[in-house]
């Protein structure tokens, strides 16, 4: 039952993402698949590489720790940073695992390119639209 359930979730997220991106039902409706597979790969390597910075800066000492009271420091590897890393720049921000020492710095400048990316991307894309309309007039 549980794997139905699973199934149709997918289906139906799939469905809608499909819709949102074909609708052209309002006339300012515009999306560019490649400002959008740009903007994925932009912040799919930025990820990337903040999870190599954060890896090699905990080689000495741990730099992410176990949000517990026992605060033990998360195990050195590189899919924990790489975790880490993906959490910060989505801004999603769990708040399992706590950063210290130089590491806070990074993370704080990689939730910042998190959030203004995508925000230059819909800025673009309404920049785009907006002189293609003034084009047309």
């Amino acid at each position: 039952m549980a794997s139905i359930v699973t199934i149709g979730a997918i289906i139906f997220i799939l469905v809608n993402l499909i819709y949102f991106f074909k609708d052209k039902h309002f006339k300012y409706s515009y999306f560019s698949t490649t400002l959008f597979y740009k903007l994925f790969f932009v912040l799919f390597s930025i990820m990337i590489a903040f999870a190599v910075l954060y890896y090699v800066l905990s080689f000495e000492n741990p730099m992410l720790r176990v949000s517990s009271p026992s605060g033990k420091p998360v195990e050195h590897s590189f899919l924990n940073y790489l975790y880490y890393s993906g959490v910060t720049i989505l801004s999603v921000g769990y708040g399992d695992y706590i950063p210290t020492g130089h590491i806070r710095f990074f993370a704080l400048l990689e939730a910042a390119i998190g959030l203004l990316l995508p925000t230059a991307y819909f800025m673009k894309v309404l920049e785009s639209k907006g002189k293609e309309n003034r084009e047309n007039e």
